[in-house]
């Protein structure tokens, strides 16, 4: 388990949440493996903390679908979960498409900068190879008209429906030219935006969703829903 071994002390107000943090940025960035098993004694080490925050976050990552335990045996982090996928994105594509019509009225100058400064970013990521870089820039790209539809409840679902899905989506930029297409795909909603043309950004951020989605299947077809059993 080659995780990092110089992590200071933390302190006892952020221990539960930097040990949550840093063990999933672990699983979403590859550090710790799919189907890998993890044993909180090590990780208490490497963290230089007691093994009760490690075995809170394992509660909290197996409620993302980010690790997998089988009481007092094991835990292990979870395969990529395709089914998952196949349920949310249909979710996102409905909850974006009303984010944006609800946005729009209000999109000024700012946010279309914001928008294009991220997709731009998302480029420079798929050409450094760097899959989670362009997943937190595709990210950061939808969270702009997302939270400019002034809809706390709407902007709280979506992020919580997207958490889900961190690990899929880092997988998914894995594949930069395949990847690409999503960045041409927001010129298509920044370019309804700029136009004042709400039901063609609506439509062209379903058809974002939409073909990520197929893209997605396509690359991932051959990965397995589940892991096997230890």
């Amino acid at each position: 388990m080659p995780v990092p071994g110089d992590k200071k002390r933390l302190s006892k107000v952020l221990m539960r949440e930097e040990v949550y943090a840093d063990l999933r940025g672990w699983i979403i960035d590859g550090t710790l493996e799919p189907g890998e098993r993890l044993r909180d004694a090590e990780l208490a080490e490497a963290l230089g903390v007691s093994r009760m925050p490690i075995r809170e976050a394992f509660l909290r990552l197996e409620d993302e679908g980010l690790v997998e335990t089988s009481a007092n045996r094991w835990t292990r982090v979870a395969h990529v979960d395709v089914e998952q996928a196949k349920r949310l994105y249909p979710v996102i594509l409905t909850l974006e498409s009303l984010a944006i019509r609800l946005a729009a009225p209000r999109m000024g100058e700012e946010e279309l900068r914001m928008m294009t400064e991220t997709n731009e970013r998302l480029k420079e990521a798929l050409k450094a190879a760097s899959p989670v870089a362009a997943s937190e820039a595709d990210r950061a790209f939808h969270r702009v008209f997302v939270q400019r539809s002034d809809n706390p409840e709407l902007v709280k679902i979506l992020d919580g429906a997207k958490d889900k899905l961190r690990r899929v989506e880092v997988a998914y930029f894995e594949e930069g030219m395949i990847a690409e297409r999503s960045a041409m795909e927001h010129t298509d909603i920044l370019d309804a935006l700029k136009r004042g043309d709400t039901e063609r950004a609506a439509r062209a951020v379903e058809d974002n969703w939409r073909g990520s989605l197929e893209r997605l299947l396509e690359q991932l077809s051959g990965v397995p829903t589940k892991s096997p059993a230890p």
